[in-house]
């Protein structure tokens, strides 16, 4: 019994660490899987605002049209930057070489960042960047301490002031909230929402068939409802002369 405790604390140890977020309690997402209209918009700041330096090269045009509710021409039009093949995956042009002279390191994939991270951990930190000149591009994360990413939506949110007290037992400063010091071109309600889209979005990159799935599934779930109910009178029938 205490070697299953054991294995069950390890292997939720690294969602545990996850969920922290860095000692900053995460904000909670509230996508929907089904909004295409939130897809659309998502997959728009997408292309726009990350697709320069992060791709999701498990991700084919074509099918993200089909899945969003965008015909092929649309995408063509508006969400293809890198390619001219509506059958190819959502891919970069820059090198790991050029990526670890422009960054310092190469900027990861984010097929699969948010199952990997979770949508309440992208939301929370697509908004948490902050003003901290000792940094080189100038701001910092309250969720990813010291991360290399400069701030690629500072035009969208504005610039804004991490607050942190002391913390009475002398350990790390706690982080109590923003002030936002220079106004971006959104509000930042409307800011909050475009986060939102585009960690919807990137749920979506995640696991495309995720909503297929949960069709699925709930066919499942009432064939095997019908099912018993059957298999349990056909029992009763078989059994009643036993009796």
């Amino acid at each position: 019994m205490k070697k299953l405790i054991t294995l069950f604390l390890f292997a939720i140890a690294p969602a545990l660490g996850l969920a922290a977020g860095g000692g900053v309690p995460l904000e909670h997402a509230d996508i929907d899987s089904t909004d295409q209209t939130s897809l659309q918009r998502g997959a728009k700041f997408f292309v726009n605002y990350c697709l320069g330096c992060h791709s999701a090269k498990y991700q084919r045009y074509n099918r993200m049209a089909q899945d969003i509710g965008l015909t092929e021409e649309q995408v063509k039009a508006n969400l293809m930057f890198t390619t001219d093949k509506i059958g190819n995956t959502m891919d970069i042009a820059m090198t790991p070489v050029d990526a670890n002279g422009f960054f310092g390191t190469t900027p990861p994939d984010l097929s699969m960042i948010a199952r990997s991270r979770g949508v309440d951990w992208l939301y929370t930190y697509l908004r948490g960047f902050y003003m901290d000149e000792s940094r080189p591009f100038g701001v910092n994360n309250v969720v990813f301490k010291d991360v290399g990413m400069p701030h690629v939506m500072l035009d969208l949110q504005g610039l804004q002031k991490a607050v942190f007290k002391k913390d009475e037992h002398g350990g790390d400063p706690v982080f109590e909230g923003f002030e936002l010091i220079q106004p971006g071109s959104m509000t930042p309600e409307q800011f909050d929402g475009s986060i939102r889209d585009l960690v919807n979005f990137l749920d979506y990159v995640g696991e495309p068939y995720k909503l297929d799935r949960q069709r699925l599934g709930v066919k499942v779930l009432l064939f095997l409802a019908v099912f018993f109910v059957l298999a349990y009178l056909l029992k009763r029938e078989y059994w009643k002369d036993v009796h």
